[in-house]
């Protein structure tokens, strides 16, 4: 899993006139929480903090955010921007331990094409993320999958997935995730997804 560095200090100043203050000063509000301690009001600098977000992209990270001092291993769970310029509100931090598995969501990239697109046939995907358990930092970026050999009508499933021996696969070795298929198949299963979350 990818680490980024920060700095913070503690945040004495509360409620919205205190953070409109805070922003001024070239500093962004942001809380820590987690399952064994007490939230805490974090205030990091600004341009160091969007340098690191811009980097991080909403991938798995880790954040090593030294609190005065102390380091806080952390993910970022929410991020509040101004939608007309995208410049920062408030993040949420999420305390978590790098010795303790945790399940969480990696995504899968397809390689290469597909010998059944090039016979007329479409690449069909049926999950681009699968659930994973492990340590943080033996969390994959990304898990690839070559597609080349697909031809029209073969698939791949989370059971043809090569992952880390230190990685457990919590998705069903069956579990679709990727096809060639004919253009109506794929009309018709586009059709059969938006009546169930229609429904």
């Amino acid at each position: 899993m990818l680490q980024y560095d920060l700095r913070a200090t503690e945040r004495k100043t509360f409620g919205k006139g205190a953070n409109r203050s805070l922003r001024r000063q070239g500093f962004s509000p942001a809380v820590l929480y987690g399952p064994k301690a007490e939230p805490l009001a974090l205030q990091l600098e600004t341009k160091e903090l969007t340098r690191i977000l811009i980097k991080w992209q909403k991938r798995n990270a880790v954040f090593n955010v030294d609190v005065d001092g102390a380091t806080r291993h952390v993910m970022v769970k929410e991020v509040q921007a101004k939608p007309v310029d995208n410049s920062l509100i408030h993040v949420d931090f999420y305390e978590i331990s790098l010795d303790r598995p945790m399940e969480i969501g990696v995504p899968v990239v397809f390689t290469g094409k597909a010998k059944g697109v090039d016979l007329g046939g479409d690449l069909h995907v049926s999950r681009d993320k699968v659930l994973v358990r492990a340590k943080p930092l033996d969390v994959p970026d990304t898990i690839e999958i070559d597609v080349t050999d697909l031809g029209m009508g073969d698939s791949f499933t989370c059971g043809d997935l090569t992952v880390p021996a230190d990685v457990e696969l919590l998705e069903p070795a069956d579990a679709p995730l990727v096809s060639v298929v004919g253009a109506a198949k794929v009309a018709a299963a586009e059709a059969e997804t938006e009546e169930e979350e229609a429904a």
